[in-house]
């Protein structure tokens, strides 16, 4: 048997809710907005600068996600010409611990995990 011999608890998973997660992985750019805006309120025009690649359609979209996850304010103000604010919610802020805590994780063991797939590639083309 696997596992030092312990089944897995068929229940493992009841107490936690039936949602996707704010921030999946593999996700290109929720991430990357949140470190955007970190300092403080960004207009879209903003965000797009460092995000490059990413295109206007993708990322409205993304902030639409992102506020209808209350992880982020939209604020339009009646001026001419219009302007519209990206900022963190306190729960948007939350995120940049784990956030912290990723990349922390990544500086350290990246060299690692890439010789780790470059071997298993290695192994897998038979090479």
């Amino acid at each position: 048997m696997t596992g030092m011999g312990v089944p897995l608890d068929p229940d493992m998973f009841a107490g936690c809710p039936p949602v996707a997660a704010p921030i999946r992985i593999g996700d290109k750019w929720t991430a990357k907005i949140i470190r955007c805006l970190e300092p403080g309120p960004r207009r879209f025009t903003e965000l797009q600068t460092p995000l490059r690649g990413i295109t206007p359609k993708v990322l409205t979209e993304s902030l639409r996600a992102m506020e209808r996850d209350g992880l982020l304010t939209r604020t339009a103000y009646d001026e001419i010409p219009p302007r519209v604010e990206y900022a963190l919610t306190d729960l948007g802020r939350s995120l940049l611990e784990p956030m912290n805590a990723g990349c922390e994780w990544s500086r350290r063991h990246l060299a690692e995990l890439m010789r780790a797939r470059e071997t298993w590639e290695t192994a897998r083309s038979g090479a």
